[in-house]
């Protein structure tokens, strides 16, 4: 099974008159990068929910943001701490004089202070993290729900497009065959008039013409492509982290496609490399998308 790397998912529980809401969404990325925004009551439990997060998502740049709040409010905070806004307001202005800025101090710098707003509700971060806990899962499990569908899609795009890079090295397998004895009957026609003139030994000739006719013969990259395909397909049904081994099939597949299209002497069976390449890159893009 395959999971796209983007997602996005809402969870929550309550204690009492107390609502506790998490939020987290995914985009693509190389690696996991958490991002976690917590309100203070939870800032000791930062590294056990970093532990949460990677213990269910291998991939992907995670944004997780906790709030509390009382039933019935949809705000956050409620009032805010005179004297934490003139701190934040001398703490800018004197930011702004040391580094030469001119631009303007707004409302936007002010709002990145959260020391300055008084919560209107707060739990124990312990005894209260079980609640905590509930809603970060509810969040992830959405998140994996909507993960799981759109990786559904990508899966069904890269096995059709995995699908026709095999019927297509199979036809080039085929077209091989006969344009391969073809090309040497011809070179061997040609060369044997040279020969009967030159007076030179017909044997050292057919082993020479016959390792010419291996040196196009493309029947292993063939075999070899078919194997990669089938490998391909059953990594993306069976394996838990199926990213990196795709990307290493690629890399394997094309190698097999370019040398399939230097050895070809035969305009139809470049044209399919060529077709099979550009296949190809669509795949891969879309395995930037798995997690």
């Amino acid at each position: 099974m395959i999971r796209s790397m983007t997602g996005y998912g809402t969870g929550s529980s309550q204690k009492n008159d107390i609502i506790i809401e998490a939020e987290i969404k995914s985009l693509n990325s190389r690696f996991l990068e958490l991002s976690i925004r917590l309100p203070k009551a939870l800032n000791s439990k930062e590294f056990e929910i970093r532990d949460i997060l990677k213990e269910k998502i291998k991939r992907g740049k995670v944004t997780l943001s906790i709030v509390i709040r009382k039933e019935g409010s949809d705000n956050k905070f409620i009032s805010f701490d005179n004297n934490g806004l003139r701190d934040a307001l001398n703490i800018l202005r004197e930011l702004k004089k040391e580094s030469g800025s001119k631009e303007e101090i707004t409302l936007s710098h002010m709002l990145n202070f959260q020391e300055m707003f008084i919560g209107e509700t707060s739990i124990d971060p312990e005894e209260d993290f079980v609640f905590v806990r509930t809603a970060i899962d509810s969040a992830i499990d959405a998140m994996m729900g909507m993960k799981i569908r759109e990786g559904n899609e990508l899966f069904k795009d890269i096995e059709e497009r995995i699908k026709k890079i095999d019927s297509d090295s199979r036809k080039i397998e085929e077209i091989s065959r006969d344009t391969t004895v073809s090309y040497f009957e011809k070179i061997k026609e040609r060369a044997k008039s040279l020969v009967e003139e030159l007076g030179l030994y017909d044997e050292r000739l057919k082993v020479e013409l016959a390792l010419l006719s291996e040196k196009y013969d493309i029947t292993e990259e063939c075999v070899r492509m078919h194997s990669h395909t089938k490998v391909f397909l059953e990594s993306m049904k069976n394996s838990d982290d199926p990213g990196k081994k795709l990307n290493f099939l690629c890399q394997e597949i094309n190698r097999e496609a370019n040398t399939i299209n230097s050895k070809s002497i035969s305009t139809e069976i470049s044209y399919l490399a060529l077709n099979m390449k550009e296949e190809l890159e669509k795949i891969r893009e879309q395995i930037q998308n798995i997690e």
